[in-house]
């Protein structure tokens, strides 16, 4: 089962689409560029000390790209 946070890949601009699914659907969350856009988006899905969080598996999966990184290199 994947984690109910995606981060997704880095775009063209820098930034990675965050989404959320709960109870099979899946919910864009924005546009993120940096850790605290990810943890400001999973506060607001009621995330409890998400900055704890950023590098748990069960709770947020980084897609393509490494984990924390925010554009391309």
């Amino acid at each position: 089962m994947a984690a109910p946070i995606s981060v997704h890949r880095i775009d063209a601009r820098g930034g990675r689409r965050v989404t959320a699914r709960q109870g099979g659907v899946e919910q864009s969350l924005g546009r993120a560029c940096c850790d605290a856009d990810l943890v400001e988006f999973m506060r607001r899905v009621g995330v409890q000390d998400p900055e704890l969080l950023l590098d748990d598996p069960e709770t947020v999966e980084w897609l393509t790209d490494p984990a924390h990184q925010w554009t391309t290199q």
